[in-house]
């Protein structure tokens, strides 16, 4: 266990984490207050869907700011992306202080934000990769990801309490102090400053094609990113963007409730988390992914239809674990095999695969109404499922073959 806390031994990773553990928490705490908000005022699954969409509009731009962050800097780019966080959740406090606050609003600025949110979590991975030495990168994953976990936990709990006792308003000053703490925490990271000058690529745009270029050529790479971009669209909108829906109207949950149901997933992660920065050098990261990624839509698949509060808790915690342990092994997998000049273009193009999420959100924010919540679930699940065993199948050689550089330890 001591082994896989020796990344704090780098000064830069020691004001990195908080730095991603005040943002990954005031993150958190938005999504779960604007969620619930956007529900209750229109008690429509469709608006609640178009919010969390409206969240990762941006993956398609991550990309470009990949290319920015080679160029000017993975820390600069970072902190710039989280002052505008803030800004973002000034709004949402001054129209919540002044009584004008709808959800009309709420979606404008979710739009806003989600032009450039989507990139924080490829961002910080490059900048972790850029600032750890290689021997301890896949403890400092698994450490890294324990920000956005634990924010899960206590961000859904904390978001939760704040609003039920205090307000909207008392909720996003403690929101924006979060965000302020993690800028100026981002910008005493030393090791992601301003990239080296490259005279022969001047465009950015080049720079962009080069790292698309290099994830198509490279099938370990590619496999992975359709990976992501499947369970964007089939897993995560269940224990994402639904997750108030189905709290509050399958199983009958206030926003309390609610805040349970996310934080049982998210402790699922964190455990996850823990045994990659534990175990982590050991693992064969394209084998745990693809077997990581079975259980992870099997533990979803009991939890569409079970009716039981308690075995459904269980599951999402199961499905937590699962979850992590795939989506790390993937992370580790794209940066422990990509060239050092691609890093932050490789973790862009990585957040391209998320722009599938929304379009999951809104199928099932469309088909949820017509034929109803368990057999949209189950509908989008098994699709997964099969979906998977397809890419697992084509792809064996590049992922679950121990010879490949996938599974290399």
């Amino acid at each position: 266990m001591i082994a896989a806390l020796t990344p704090f031994r780098i000064r830069s990773f020691r004001y990195q984490w908080p730095a991603d553990l005040c943002t990954a928490w005031a993150l958190e705490m938005e999504t779960l207050i604007l969620g619930w908000y956007v529900l209750v005022e229109t008690r429509s699954v469709v608006l609640l869907t178009v919010f969390g969409s409206l969240q990762f509009v941006g993956t398609l731009v991550s990309p470009l700011l990949g290319v920015l962050g080679d160029r000017l800097g993975l820390r600069n780019v970072l902190a710039v992306m989280r002052l505008s966080y803030a800004l973002f959740a000034a709004v949402i406090f001054a129209l919540a202080l002044l009584g004008q606050l709808t959800p009309t609003a709420v979606l404008i600025v979710a739009a806003l934000c989600g032009l450039i949110r989507p990139t924080d979590i490829g961002m910080r991975s490059a900048l972790v990769g850029a600032t750890v030495p290689p021997k301890e990168l896949v403890a400092a994953m698994g450490i890294s990801r324990t920000t956005m976990d634990s924010a899960k936990v206590g961000g859904a709990l904390a978001g939760a309490g704040f609003m039920a006792s205090f307000g909207m308003a008392t909720a996003y000053g403690f929101i924006i102090a979060l965000y302020a703490l993690g800028v100026v925490l981002t910008l005493m990271v030393e090791g992601g400053g301003r990239g080296a000058a490259r005279a022969e690529r001047p465009s950015p745009w080049r720079d962009l094609r080069e790292g698309l270029a290099y994830v198509w050529r490279t099938p370990r790479l590619l496999a992975a990113m359709t990976l992501a971009a499947l369970v964007n669209l089939t897993a995560f909108p269940f224990t994402g963007g639904l997750m108030p829906y189905i709290a509050r109207d399958v199983f009958h949950l206030d926003q309390q409730g609610l805040g349970w149901m996310v934080a049982s997933f998210a402790a699922g992660a964190l455990i996850g988390s823990v045994l990659i920065s534990v175990f982590g050098p050991r693992v064969r990261a394209g084998r745990m992914m693809v077997g990581a990624c079975v259980a992870w839509y099997l533990c979803l698949v009991g939890f569409a239809v079970t009716t039981s509060l308690g075995l459904a808790l269980a599951l999402l915690v199961a499905a937590g674990v699962a979850q992590s342990l795939s989506m790390l092994s993937l992370a580790i997998l794209l940066l422990r095999t990509s060239e050092d000049r691609f890093r932050g273009r490789i973790m862009g193009v990585r957040m391209l695969a998320i722009y599938t999420l929304p379009l999951g959100l809104l199928i099932a924010g469309a088909i949820i109404p017509v034929i109803g919540y368990l057999a949209s679930a189950l509908s989008l699940l098994l699709l997964g499922l099969v979906l998977l065993a397809w890419l697992a199948s084509g792809w064996r050689g590049e992922l679950l073959a121990r010879e490949a550089l996938a599974n290399r330890r």
